[in-house]
């Protein structure tokens, strides 16, 4: 059976709403669990080339540690949604940041520190690093 161009363009527009509906389906249930099932932030690398990366970060409610990690390239924050981050540096100083949507941070290249959601909701942030 030979389908033709029309067929083709429906059935792609078909499968790609379903593949938006198992998307959103999944989104909504990760929403609704608790941050305990979500111990670690999610990562998802938007760009990257030689001079920049930028990732997507999601720090899921009740993240208590990250890990103690060093940023090798100085980079600019762009915050998404609305809350608090508790930043951890080596010599255990902890410093609570409270960050409204829109707002844009930076840090210099070799920032050690370990990060925390204390909220009740996700914290997500698009991180800019700047390669050279």
């Amino acid at each position: 059976m030979k389908i033709g161009a029309q067929g083709r363009r429906a059935g792609f527009a078909a499968g790609a709403m379903f593949g938006i509906g198992v998307s959103l389906a999944g989104a909504f249930a990760w929403s609704q669990t608790s941050g305990t099932a979500h111990s670690k932030p999610v990562y998802t690398i938007a760009l990257e080339n030689e001079r920049v990366r930028v990732r997507d970060v999601t720090f899921p409610p009740d993240v208590l540690d990250t890990g103690m990690h060093t940023h090798t390239y100085a980079h600019v924050g762009v915050i998404l949604t609305e809350g608090a981050l508790l930043f951890t540096d080596p010599a255990g100083k902890t410093e609570r940041v409270e960050f409204k949507s829109g707002s844009v941070g930076f840090r210099e290249a070799n920032a050690t520190h370990q990060v925390a959601n204390p909220g009740t909701t996700p914290m997500r942030v698009i991180e800019v690093e700047l390669k050279q």
